[in-house]
């Protein structure tokens, strides 16, 4: 048995180094988030493992913040499997009293909710860090839901429409919106933005997460590529308007106009100041005066 999880950049390296050391008919497991894009399209986890490793290859996905598992607080995973037999040996070796395994035949649905999540839980840190109210951050939510399946579909059709509803899907959604580390990291990066005191992610990540990674953005970047490549932001405003913010292209602010965001022209500095002239100013709780619609400029693929 073959258990993967390790941030996802650095998986394709450690299959590398242990191609041709398994057993044959060794089974494996990935509890990773995250995908590989590529010149010939974007590669699931799981599929990379069966590819390099020549062994068939669940996913593990769900509700599970480290802190919470560690100290027995009750929780839920989804195993998504293509190979039933294997799935019920795993669901076996990792359930517990307070640790419920359900399954699923949509390895590639499960793992896709666990990959843009992440993507979700920047915006739901943006809107904590702009103190923006409960109707603002279920807005986003809701949206960012929307988008995880239109965009899961969008490259594998047979992905369901019920692995949404399950622990792997809204369930993992929620607890990274409130509790986990993406959110946090994008708080304290938004509060630093509208401070006047702006600090990149990569030093956030070293100053907050103790050596854990920050997978969200790295992910937001990878989605962003397929989506352009496609020619899909006015298909996907939230992910693709969550990737400009955090990589400097429109205030932050602007997390809550995301239709808008989607379709703006990227903004040099200059420009970026001049929108952040109309905004009013962010206090707790107060969202920034509405502004005209930006003009919509189409963005090359």
């Amino acid at each position: 048995c073959i258990i993967l999880c390790a941030p996802h950049q650095f998986l394709h390296g450690i299959c590398k180094s242990i191609s041709g050391k398994t057993k044959p008919g060794a089974m494996a497991i990935s509890l990773t988030k995250g995908m590989r894009v590529r010149k010939d399209g974007p590669q699931l986890i799981s599929a990379m493992v069966q590819r390099i490793l020549g062994a068939d290859c669940s996913v593990l996905m769900g509700a599970n913040i480290a802190l919470d598992i560690a100290t027995e607080g009750m929780s839920e995973a989804v195993i998504g499997y293509s190979n039933k037999g294997s799935a019920k040996v795993w669901q076996k070796l990792f359930t517990r009293p307070y640790f419920e395994v359900d399954m699923v035949a949509d390895a590639e649905g499960a793992e896709m909710c666990g990959t843009l999540k992440n993507v979700v839980a920047i915006a739901a840190g943006m809107s904590d860090g702009l103190g923006a109210s409960s109707n603002s951050k279920a807005a986003l939510l809701r949206q960012g839901l929307t988008e995880m399946r239109k965009f899961s579909q969008a490259l594998f059709p047979t992905v369901r429409e019920q692995t949404f509803f399950m622990g792997c899907g809204i369930g993992d959604l929620l607890a990274t919106c409130y509790g986990g580390r993406n959110r946090k990291v994008a708080e304290a990066w938004t509060q630093l933005q509208v401070a006047g005191k702006p600090a990149s992610f990569a030093d956030l990540e070293r100053d907050l997460l103790q050596g854990q990674k920050l997978q969200g953005i790295l992910t937001s970047n990878e989605v962003q590529e397929v989506i352009q490549a496609q020619g899909w932001e006015r298909d996907y405003p939230l992910f693709t308007t969550v990737n400009r913010i955090a990589n400097n292209k429109l205030p932050v602010s602007w997390v809550f106009r995301f239709r808008e965001g989607a379709t703006a022209a990227y903004m040099d500095s200059s420009a970026t100041e001049m929108m952040e002239k109309y905004d009013t100013g962010i206090e707790s709780g107060v969202m920034p005066k509405r502004k005209p619609k930006a003009k919509a400029v189409p963005v090359a693929a």
